[in-house]
């Protein structure tokens, strides 16, 4: 329902349970509701996301709309929007909360349920932060083999930003590894990519991976720069 047509439709059904003696309108109006209620708690908690990644603070409504919204789709019987959910309360863990292993099992099973539905761009999502999970436990080469399907399948739906971000992040494990001349060829890739869509934001995280990366010591150590 677009608009105001959810406001409306509430209404009549509330009317029918109300004044018309149909009780099973209230089963319907939950349904109604929770369907608008689901994407707006994502909304909201990708928002406030964002703004964490901007000034760092922690906000812990996120976290309770994006489980909000996990539990709201799965009453729906929508595993797509299910999987979407799940993947950001594990990001929640992993990225606001750095507790990777907390998150790890969330994307999993934001993994599983979208390639139930052949939902490509959340198992992407998914796939990628389990590939910084394996990372950071110091497998490089299950890290390498998820990162590279989060690109492919970025890829093949033609998610262009989101594939030159994840060439980034193939071009950071690259050179956590010794291989500078690899990495320098996904960034590249990455700003080709980039470049094609507009991404002006991941052109930044571009720059500013050639910077770390150039100074990397002779052991391939990431060392980070900073501003």
């Amino acid at each position: 329902m677009q608009g105001q047509d959810w406001v409306a439709h509430a209404g009549e059904l509330f009317e029918a349970a109300m004044f018309g003696g149909d009780t099973s309108a209230l089963d319907r109006s939950d349904d109604a509701l929770d369907a608008v209620e689901a994407p707006l708690s994502m909304a909201r908690g990708k928002v406030l996301h964002v703004r964490f990644l901007n000034d760092r603070e922690e906000n812990t409504e996120e976290l309770a709309l994006f489980e909000r919204a996990a539990e709201l789709y799965r009453r729906l019987g929508n595993a797509s929007g299910e999987a979407d959910a799940l993947f950001w309360i594990g990001c929640w863990h992993q990225v606001v909360k750095g507790d990777g292993t907390t998150g790890r099992p969330y994307f999993e099973q934001s993994y599983a349920l979208a390639k139930s539905v052949d939902d490509r761009m959340t198992m992407s999502y998914a796939i990628r932060h389990l590939g910084f999970a394996d990372k950071d436990a110091g497998d490089f080469d299950q890290a390498r083999e998820r990162l590279t399907e989060s690109v492919s399948l970025r890829r093949a739906i033609g998610f262009r930003p989101g594939e030159a971000a994840g060439l980034v992040a193939l071009a950071y494990l690259a050179a956590e590894t010794g291989n500078s001349s690899v990495a320098l060829h996904h960034l590249d890739e990455a700003e080709a990519v980039a470049e094609s869509c507009g991404a002006k934001a991941v052109a930044g995280w571009i720059e500013q991976a050639r910077t770390t990366i150039g100074a990397q010591p002779s052991d391939g150590t990431v060392v980070l720069v900073e501003d």
